[in-house]
């Protein structure tokens, strides 16, 4: 697989891709437990489980009750598997520190909400795409 970063297309054997997406999740009950040293910890659980996954994860940052990130993905992927994975992985991690400011605020195994916000990011705007593809058939009027 061939990384983007740089917003190159990501060239695999059967397809040619550049998909991002802006992800956010929200800690349950939206307690406000992300510290620094939370967040460093569900960043680093994130990246781990992006690069297991063949996802680029290019932008991570949060605040004291969410975190927002940008993926690189390839379209075999679905962006469900990738919340998933990330989301369990990352609880994972921060449970398994066992950090007092978590665990005085939630109890249970729970750390994130079970909701999440995703959005398409990159490329071009859509009035430009839509302009492009309207326009692709505009010189075949002659063609048979």
């Amino acid at each position: 697989m061939s990384e983007a970063p740089d917003g190159k297309y990501q060239r695999r054997k059967t397809s040619v891709s550049l998909l991002y997406a802006h992800l956010v999740f929200s800690v349950k009950y939206r307690r406000k437990v992300i510290t620094p040293r939370v967040r460093n910890a569900l960043i680093s659980a994130a990246y781990k489980t992006c690069a297991r996954l063949g996802v680029v994860l290019t932008e991570a940052n949060g605040e004291a009750d969410h975190l927002h990130l940008m993926v690189l993905f390839p379209p075999s992927l679905a962006l469900s598997k990738i919340v998933q994975a990330v989301k369990a992985e990352s609880s994972g991690a921060v449970r398994r520190q066992a950090f007092p400011e978590v665990v005085r605020k939630l109890r249970g195994d729970a750390f994130w909400s079970p909701s999440y916000f995703v959005a398409s990011c990159g490329g071009a705007p859509l009035e430009i795409v839509k302009a492009y593809i309207q326009g692709q058939n505009a010189d075949a009027g002659t063609a048979s």
